[in-house]
């Protein structure tokens, strides 16, 4: 399945159904009155969260959506039928912009949200609506509300526990290969990885979700090379894994190249848990390597893990690293939820530590 993560797609809803003109006519019964009834409601636009899905490839090759309107009101004081409303269904982490594609509209984090995009309109009333003590027999009715109509713009920002960055050929395939059962395409030339990939890493009896974004290069964060479309897709990591090539003669660079687009894309994003590994280690004497460890050690103030994603040496440390950040962030966002309950409820919030 191809990977789509942004689509612009046109939403119209249903129109209200009129309502009807009609008079009680039988045998025996003189004076009827009026008994039209009202029109059904028209179709609404509604974009829901499902799981399941991890691109919007749907919105492709389908960008207008369009509800009926509702049907007409008869008579003998039958309401027109109302018409089946559009639901748009899209994956987790999908946020709707305006048609500028910079207002904000819904982040739809959790499967079942749902929002109303484009209502419905109301049915007309029918004449018997109209019938008072002085107007016995009115001749009114009403045509149905019109719906409304509107571009929007789909974006899907990955949800994953962890993102993979680097530059292009650090390795960044192979790893998530050997981690997961993800298939992603590994070759020996820059951007083998055209668009993000998904993979769930076991770890023990856990597991998380990484999120192999395609390589980086120094103005990414303005729109070079694969540029910053990609970058979104890590804001909701809990934490960066930075793989350096360790065969590139300029690690430093390597490291400080990635941290200058994350910095300039957003600044949130360049403050989140970041873990550093050296990969490719099999292919580097020790004294190069252990230079190049201190080099990146002593810029970047953090340990430096050592690993060879190829052959899975060091591997293992590293993944149980990743996952103890993932379950702290897991903890220190739920205590904030339970934090934000008990303040709602007019309870003394307690102070979660780690």
């Amino acid at each position: 399945m191809k990977f789509l993560d942004q689509a612009k797609v046109f939403l119209r809803s249903g129109n209200g159904g009129p309502g009807a003109l009609s008079f009680r006519r039988e045998k025996f019964i003189e004076f009827g009155g009026p008994n039209g009834g009202d029109g059904g409601r028209g179709g609404s636009v509604i974009v829901e969260c499902v799981e399941g899905l991890n691109t919007l490839i749907d919105y492709r090759y389908q960008q207008h959506f369009k509800a009926k309107s509702g049907g007409h009101g008869m008579g003998r004081d039958r309401t027109g039928a109302a018409a089946t409303d559009i639901i748009l269904k899209v994956p987790v982490g999908t946020q709707v912009f305006e048609e500028d594609n910079e207002t904000l509209i819904a982040d739809l984090t959790e499967v079942g949200q749902r929002i109303v995009l484009c209502k419905g309109g109301d049915g007309g009333r029918g004449n018997a609506a109209f019938k008072t003590a002085t107007n016995r027999a009115p001749r009114k009715i009403e045509p149905g509300w019109p719906g409304e109509e509107r571009w929007i713009w789909l974006r899907l920002k990955l949800i994953a526990d962890v993102g993979l960055v680097g530059l292009p050929n650090a390795g960044k395939s192979t790893f998530l290969s050997v981690t997961s059962r993800a298939r992603p395409k590994i070759a020996d030339y820059p951007f083998t990885t055209l668009v993000p990939q998904l993979g769930v890493v076991a770890v023990g009896e856990r597991e998380f979700v990484l999120a192999d974004i395609p390589g980086l290069i120094e103005g990414a964060s303005e729109g070079v090379g694969l540029g910053h479309r990609f970058l979104g897709h890590v804001e909701r990591c809990r934490v960066l894994l930075h793989l350096i090539d360790a065969t590139e003669e300029d690690v430093m660079g390597s490291y400080e190249t990635i941290r200058r687009e994350l910095a300039a894309y957003d600044e949130g994003l360049a403050k989140k848990p970041e873990i550093i590994a050296l990969n490719k280690m099999d292919s580097v004497n020790e004294e190069e390597l252990e230079e190049k460890v201190n080099a990146i050690k002593n810029a970047s103030g953090k340990p430096v893990h050592v690993i060879s994603a190829v052959i899975g040496e060091n591997v293992e440390p590293l993944l149980f690293a990743l996952l103890k950040i993932v379950d702290e962030s897991k903890a220190e966002e739920k205590a904030e939820q339970e934090a934000e309950e008990k303040l709602l409820a007019g309870e003394e919030p307690t102070t979660w530590r780690p």
